[in-house]
């Protein structure tokens, strides 16, 4: 007879764990194993629920809980709010350990109403309501506002009744806080008053106070005189110059803080590689990137975005790609930079793509997202392209058309021809138009030879803006295409009535971690003789090649050889001839130009990719040229 299977047993009844509480367990020491190490309210509730359920949520346990909570965040819901104060209600212990961290972790105004009715207190408690009314100050940008100031000064003076106000934490909360505010008299006179009750971060504090409202000469001197310095310091050192402008500076305090063998946080980090950006020098942002890799630093969110915005910037757009697609993790911020990058340099069709996946992949388009998706659009010629997400950036994503977005249309439409049509979206914006759009109708005047509508915008634009150098350049070159030599006279004598001169067009190069600056016609440099000797034999081998200057972009009524004298010696040419004798024969020449580059200058620099088999990538006032074997990767289209 055959075997029979038996029926399966019935499974055994899972009985739920249970947990035998110690009366000995450290409840600090269990929410340390329960929690992540930046635990967010839910991780916190979690764990509270935990402790009930192992018989631990005793009133002495709760000020642990409060300890441990995150900072709450400004017009959050009541629950969040309400948790916290039941925590405290909930102590038995009243304590001014419980008092402190109730302060910290509620926002501004709850800590100066509940100040008063507090049962405990000690100096710390001054340093955290000061602290809520600083980080209130620095998320509003409410810098110099009296109220507030008076508010502090309120606090101090109560510190001062205390007693606390000798306490070091207190004095720090003090610098920190008439720092945020503005008021750096009070600031320094906090930290003048009691020069053996000071630590780094006393001084960190003035540092900061001073960078924030634009003092970078006071903030070098204090940084100078520093007993002692931590990478905070050099950070809001670098932070400083690079917000004033002196970016060249900044790079070089970078350096130094490098070489001297501390550790750069984040902030530095990131600091260097917006100065590397906005300077376009490919060489120092490498240096900085290397730091991140030889320290091993965690490629953040913010660092990765600061990385593809450097390399973007200093016109190599493939690394820019592949940090980008290495970073692990990525925000709005990374794929807005690499969506502007690619835009920049002509990958209009790249650009949308990227754009694509970035909503396929679940993330909400800001308003700089389609600047760079039009401005991508308007750099490769993609007008109906533009015109749909245009519609689609309002119609789909409710996002308003400010003046970059009403900019990036004007320049496509103008670029295209379409001049009428960009006029008639400029009188109908529900905004009063900027100038600068009014600008791009007249540069597209100036290309597209449309002189008397050219000539009705300049004189418009130079009664709007009369200090506005460009517009007299552009009306001066509308009329010197006609030949009308008097009307260029008239405008070049009204730019000087009026003291308005042509901004000095300048090129930088970078060479050996050191970064060269020449001007038209530049004679100051070391190598001046040696530029000159290389670009003359740079003219002549062009010449034998075919090329033949452009000299229509030389504003003056002289004859053709003094007009051809006055363009070979622009800024980019120098820098051209400079490259050829300092940058290996293998490697690009990166030229930064603060002005878009002549046709000529566009011209010539082809010619000797083509002749010479060299690589140039010129980034100039508004986008890339990616030049190789006589090809642009503008397409002439720029």
């Amino acid at each position: 007879m055959p075997f029979e299977t038996p029926p399966p047993s019935p499974p055994a009844a899972r009985r739920a764990p249970t947990f035998q509480a110690n009366a000995g367990t450290d409840a600090r020491q269990l929410l340390r194993a329960l929690l992540p190490p930046r635990p967010a309210l839910r991780h916190v509730l979690q764990a509270h629920a935990r402790l009930a359920v192992l018989g631990l949520a005793t009133a002495c346990a709760l000020p642990q809980l409060l300890a441990v909570l995150p900072r709450l965040p400004p017009g959050g819901a009541d629950a969040s709010y309400s948790y916290p104060l039941a925590l405290f209600r909930s102590s038995n212990s009243a304590s001014a350990f419980a008092s402190n961290h109730l302060l910290r972790v509620l926002p501004h105004p709850l800590p100066l109403s509940l100040f008063p009715r507090l049962p405990r207190r000690n100096p710390h408690s001054f340093t955290f309501l000061l602290a809520s009314l600083s980080n209130h100050l620095d998320a509003d940008h409410t810098v110099g506002s009296s109220a507030y100031r008076f508010l502090g000064s309120h606090v101090h003076a109560l510190a001062v009744k205390a007693g606390a106000a000798g306490d070091l934490y207190v004095r720090n909360a003090l610098v920190h806080f008439y720092g945020v505010c503005g008021d750096v008299a009070a600031m320094r006179r906090v930290f003048d008053e009691l020069p053996l009750v000071r630590d780094v971060v006393t001084w960190n504090a003035v540092l900061a106070g001073y960078v924030r409202v634009g003092m970078v000469g006071d903030a070098r001197e204090v940084f100078d005189i520093m007993p002692a310095r931590d990478e905070v310091s050099w950070s809001s050192l670098v932070g400083g110059y690079v917000k004033e402008g002196e970016l060249e500076v900044a790079l070089r305090v970078f350096r130094n803080m490098v070489a001297q063998g501390l550790k750069a946080n984040e902030a530095a980090i990131v600091t260097a590689l917006s100065a590397a950006a906005q300077l376009g020098l490919l060489e120092q942002g490498k240096f900085v990137h290397e730091v991140v890799q030889r320290e091993r630093m965690p490629v953040s969110v913010n660092v990765g975005a600061a990385l593809v915005d450097m390399y973007s910037k200093c016109g190599s757009i493939a690394t820019a790609r592949e940090v980008f697609d290495a970073m692990p993790r990525r925000d709005v911020f990374a794929w807005n930079s690499m969506i502007c990058g690619l835009a920049a340099h002509g990958l209009g069709h790249d650009a949308v793509m990227l754009f694509e996946k970035f909503v396929t992949e679940g993330f909400c388009p800001t308003s700089i997202t389609f600047v760079g998706v039009l401005n991508a659009c308007s750099r490769t010629g993609l007008v109906d392209e533009g015109r749909w997400y245009f519609r689609l950036m309002s119609e789909k994503y409710g996002i308003e058309s400010e003046m970059e977005h009403y900019g990036c249309m004007v320049d496509l439409l103008s670029r295209a021809g379409l001049v009428q049509e960009a006029i008639e979206l400029i009188e109908g914006m529900p905004i009063a138009p900027d100038p600068v759009l009014w600008g791009t109708i007249l540069s597209a005047c100036k290309r597209h030879a449309l002189v008397d509508l050219g000539i009705a915008v300049g004189n418009k634009l130079i009664e709007l803006e009369p200090a506005h150098d460009g517009h007299y350049v552009l009306l001066a070159s509308i009329y010197a295409t006609a030949k009308k030599w008097g009307e260029v006279r008239k405008v070049r004598k009204l730019m000087c009535n009026r003291g308005t001169s042509k901004s000095a067009g300048w090129s930088l190069m970078e060479a050996h971690g050191i970064v060269h600056r020449f001007l038209v016609g530049d004679m100051d440099h070391k190598d001046s003789v040696q530029i000159y000797n290389m670009l003359g034999m740079i003219d002549r081998r062009l010449a034998e090649a075919g090329y033949v200057p452009d000299v229509s972009s030389v504003l003056h009524d002289i004859g053709d050889e003094e007009k051809v004298h006055a363009i070979k010696v622009h800024s980019e040419r120098l820098a051209i001839a400079y490259a050829f004798i300092v940058v290996d024969a293998g490697s690009p020449i990166r030229i930064v130009k603060n002005l878009s580059v002549c046709g000529d200058c566009h011209e010539f620099s082809k010619m000797v990719t083509k002749v010479f088999s060299r690589e140039i990538i010129v980034r100039d006032g508004s986008r890339f040229h990616h030049m190789k074997d006589g090809e642009c990767s503008c397409h002439d289209y720029w």
